[in-house]
C-alpha cells in the first residue's frame, strides 16, 4: 500500500542490519507504522531490531547511536500531530532535520517515516492499519533497504 506516485519497491535485505526507532506517542498509529516496517524487513530478509523512544523529537539520537553500533540502515517513525501552539512546527522540523543530518554524518540510510499530521484520521488513514489507505511504516523500511544496498552498490564501485 503506498500514496499516490510513490514507487512500488521490492527490496532484498539480505545481509543487512536494520534498526526500527519509533516513538511511543500515538501508539495506535505508530504500532500500525512499526507492522508495516515489520513486514517489510521480515520480507526481505534483513536483520532488524525494534527500539522505542518516548517521542519523534528524541528519533535522531536513538538513530545515530544505532548506525554508529553496526546499524546498515535505521527505519525512523513517529506522530506529531498539530496542535494549537507552535510546539508542531518545532518538533516537526527538529525531527526532519536532525534525521537528515544523521543520515548524512553517517553515509547511511535512514528510512523517514515520520507523520506530520492536522489530525488524527491522518495517521490512521496512513499507518497501514485495517481500512488504512498508506502504509508509511512499510515505504519507510522499503526505502531504507533499498538505499542500504544502493549505497553498498555505488561504494563497491
Amino acid at each position: 500500500m503506498s500514496g499516490a506516485g510513490s514507487p512500488e519497491l521490492t527490496v532484498d535485505g539480505t545481509g543487512l542490519s536494520v534498526v526500527i526507532v519509533a516513538g511511543r506517542w500515538h501508539d495506535v498509529i505508530t504500532d500500525g507504522l512499526i507492522a508495516g516496517a515489520t513486514r517489510v524487513l521480515e520480507a526481505s530478509g534483513a536483520s532488524w531490531s525494534l527500539v522505542r523512544v518516548p517521542g519523534s523529537f528524541e528519533l535522531p539520537v536513538a538513530c545515530k547511536i544505532a548506525l554508529e553500533n553496526g546499524a546498515d540502515a535505521v527505519v525512523a517513525l513517529g506522530v506529531i500531530i498539530r496542535g494549537g501552539t507552535p510546539h508542531f512546527e518545532y518538533v516537526s522540523a527538529a525531527a526532519t532535520d536532525g534525521l537528515t543530518r544523521v543520515a548524512l554524518d553517517a553515509g547511511k540510510p535512514v528510512g523517514f517515516g515520520v507523520l506530520t499530521l492536522d489530525d488524527e484520521q491522518q495517521g490512521l488513514d496512513r499507518a497501514g492499519l485495517p481500512g488504512s489507505k498508506e502504509d508509511k511504516g512499510e515505504e519507510a523500511a522499503s526505502a531504507a533497504i533499498a538505499t542500504a544496498r544502493l549505497l553498498r552498490e555505488l561504494a563497491s564501485r
